[in-house]
């Protein structure tokens, strides 16, 4: 059974820093495209960034420039670091997996990111 970890969540101060892990169990980390979404409280979850199987990337226009996704084929782990934070980034953060070969989607459990002073 594939599974999805996720950590590194936790209050934070406007202007710092965070990284989040998630960490894929029972499944080839290589076929899957990985990514982070957000839920804030009262808004829809959305897109923050993407990292495919090749490295390829993409984020979302209001973390382009703050936020690195990357990705470790060795440890099975996808990375979000996230620099200058605010407090619109406040939100559950889950970390998301797509089989490229089966199209099979997972979710992890998230984690809460908190930018307040």
């Amino acid at each position: 059974q594939v599974q999805l970890v996720e950590s590194g969540g936790g209050p934070v101060q406007p202007g710092g820093s965070l990284r989040l892990s998630c960490g894929l169990s029972g499944g080839i980390f290589a076929v899957y495209t990985m990514a982070w979404y957000r839920q804030a409280p009262g808004k829809e979850r959305e897109l923050v960034a993407r990292i495919t199987a090749g490295d390829v990337t993409d984020y979302a226009d209001s973390v382009k420039g703050r936020f690195t996704i990357s990705r470790d084929d060795f440890k099975n782990t996808v990375y979000l670091r996230m620099n200058t934070l605010k407090p619109e980034d406040t939100a559950v953060y889950y970390c998301n997996a797509r089989n490229t070969l089966s199209g099979d989607l997972l979710w992890g459990q998230g984690t809460q990111v908190t930018v307040g002073s």
